[in-house]
């Protein structure tokens, strides 16, 4: 991991403790961190990947809202953190890279430090089940 403040890391360790998965990205949206129950969302493990723009993690699950019709990346709740350091939620399908569709709820907030820095951006996810 290259070298991040004190915030990132704690958020990383946090995430690494968490049995949802959780997404870690940067100032500019680059993803630096998913932890183990992510790795089963993607089917990749973080190790193998490493570090993914933007472009590239905003589309690998194919978000659709509930008429299946794209969700493009400004639609998605880290990015709208990215944007505006606030924090989001929104719930939606994605296509997993198995090609499974599933309904999910996703929370992103912002990560700033005590001096008020922007630092980057946090996402949980989970699987929501239809009552």
């Amino acid at each position: 991991m290259a070298s991040y403040g004190i915030e990132i890391i704690l958020n990383r360790q946090l995430a690494d403790c968490l049995s949802i998965p959780v997404f870690i990205i940067d100032t500019i949206g680059n993803l630096i961190f998913y932890n183990t129950p992510a790795e089963e969302v993607l089917g990749k493990r973080f190790e193998d990947t490493g570090e993914m723009p933007m472009e590239e993690w905003s589309v690998m699950f194919k978000p659709v809202d509930e008429f299946n019709i794209e969700i493009p990346p400004e639609g998605l709740p880290l990015v709208k953190t990215l944007k505006n350091l606030l924090p989001y939620h929104k719930t939606f399908w994605i296509k997993s890279l198995s090609g499974e569709s599933e309904k999910i709820g996703l929370t992103s907030y912002p990560i700033i430090n005590r001096e008020d820095q922007f630092l980057g951006a946090v996402a949980m996810f989970w699987k929501v089940q239809d009552e």
